[in-house]
Parts: C-alpha cells; structure tokens; sequence
C-alpha cells in the first residue's frame, strides 16, 4: 500500500461520510431556523421547545434517508471487499 493510496481511501470515506450525514444534519438545521425564528416572533424562551422539534426531524429524515443510505454503505462495503486482494500488494 502507498501512502497515495491510503489517503485516497481514507478521503473516500470521509466523503461517504459527509454525504450520508448531510440530510439529517441539514433538516436539523432547517428546523432550528424555524424554531429559532418562532421563538423570536414570540419571545418564548423554552429549551424543549428547540430541542424536540430537531429531533423529530433529524428522525424523519433517518426514516427517509434510510433505504439510500444503506446503499451506499453496501456498495462502499462491497467494493472494499472486492478490492481486498489488490489492497495486499
């Protein structure tokens, strides 16, 4: 293995890990504008009141985003095992 090759291999997983983590990550952040801006609006300070609704949609997106993301940890997975041979040399 060359180091080439390791940083390519460990770029490609931090890849797949920054897209598989974008859908939660972004509809956390779309309901926290949301909340953020109703508490402005109406001056309501309650911490539970950011926190369960960010749950619920980062859970709502793990629901959707589930099928997609399954498949592109098992082709990840896949290639990786396919590749195994050419890894030893």
């Amino acid at each position: 293995m060359t180091p080439e090759f390791v940083v390519e291999f460990a770029k490609e997983a931090i890849l797949l890990t920054i897209y598989l983590s974008m859908p939660m990550l972004g509809l956390g952040l779309i309901a926290g504008l949301i909340i953020s801006v109703f508490q402005a609006v109406t001056q309501i300070q309650e911490m539970t009141l950011t926190f369960v609704p960010k749950i619920i949609a980062v859970f709502m997106g793990l629901l959707f985003a589930a099928p997609w993301m399954l498949e592109k940890m098992t082709s990840f997975t896949a290639r990786v095992f396919e590749n195994i041979p050419m890894y030893i040399r």
